[in-house]
């Protein structure tokens, strides 16, 4: 039955019991006596009520396609809204359902595109701080050592105060080159990228614990890409925001065949921060590769991001 005649039907009843009101023993004086008032309120508020009920009932589907529509988010795919009975309101639900498979399908290719250009410009500029501005600044640190060494007594400690800024520059230009493009990563693989990545972000005041199982089946290069990636954004926010001093970054095998990847920390938690645009990265690179991504409090205190790759043969990754 269309929305129409349903809401149709619905008012009709009412109506119709007014109308058969009209024919039973009550009647009304002029003018109208307290008892007769009482009636016919009680009976104007029963046909309201019936009619409010009526009309719940009838728009519920709606209601429901609504709330769907509300919470929908391209980055949490998955979710649809229910189809339930017949008429326009299930073909209006299941319009929008469809609608929503083919955005993310759009969603995700557009995003694959996004991201492998953006692969390859960090590619291309860390090539150019390698060769260029990396060898530019180790030629200049040449000159001022040759400088230093003939320079009158009294100019060499400024020499050689110019040659560590130049030297620090200088591996200060290596660090972003190799967070731009993770070298090791292409040459000896995702487990020893990953305990690189743990010492590259341990300092004094933060100390990252790599826990790293073995017998972790293959993965292609594009899911060891995203599970680089979500780690170093993962330390990324620990170190700049957390205020933890001590980090777990484990890679674990689940029993469907997939992998977990875990970043957990001891700092304040995500409270209620708003997602940022390194957040909405990890949920695109998740998307990649069908893997399900989780941020959230962790337990006892501080903050885990946990991303759950596919097995294979497995549509889903299962839970602990």
């Amino acid at each position: 039955m269309s929305l129409y005649w349903r809401v149709f039907l619905l008012n009709a009843s009412v109506l119709v019991v007014a109308v058969l009101l009209l024919f039973g023993p009550v009647t009304v004086s002029t003018p109208v006596l307290l008892g007769e008032a009482v009636v016919l309120v009680a009976g104007l508020l029963a046909m309201l009520v019936a009619n409010a009920v009526l009309l719940r009932i009838g728009l519920a589907p709606l209601q429901r396609l609504t709330r769907a529509m509300r919470t929908a988010d391209l980055l949490r795919p998955g979710r649809r809204a229910p189809v339930a009975g017949r008429g326009e309101v299930a073909d209006l639900t299941r319009t929008f359902n469809t609608m929503l498979d083919r955005l993310e399908a759009e969603r995700a290719a557009s995003s694959a595109r996004v991201l492998s250009a953006q692969e390859a410009e960090r590619r291309r500029i860390a090539q150019e701080l390698h060769d260029e501005v990396g060898q530019t600044l180790t030629a200049v640190l040449l000159q001022l050592k040759v400088a230093a060494d003939h320079a009158p007594d009294e100019l060499r400690p400024e020499l050689r105060q110019a040659q560590e800024t130049t030297r620090a520059s200088l591996d200060e230009i290596r660090r972003i080159a190799r967070r731009l493009r993770p070298g090791v990563l292409e040459e000896l693989g995702l487990h020893s990228a990953l305990r690189s990545l743990a010492s590259e972000f341990s300092t004094r005041g933060l100390s990252v614990r790599p826990r790293i199982d073995t017998g972790l089946p293959p993965l292609d290069p594009e899911t060891e890409l995203v599970l680089y990636r979500v780690a170093q954004e993962g330390l990324t926010n620990t170190a700049r925001h957390s205020g933890a001093s001590h980090v777990d970054l484990c890679l674990r095998l689940l029993p469907h065949g997939g992998v977990r990847l875990l970043v957990r920390d001891d700092g304040r938690g995500t409270g209620r921060a708003a997602e940022g645009a390194g957040l909405r990265g990890m949920r695109e690179r998740a998307l990649l590769i069908g893997a399900e991504l989780t941020v959230g409090d962790a337990d006892g205190g501080g903050t885990e991001v946990r991303l759950d790759t596919r097995g294979a043969g497995n549509p889903k990754a299962e839970a602990p």
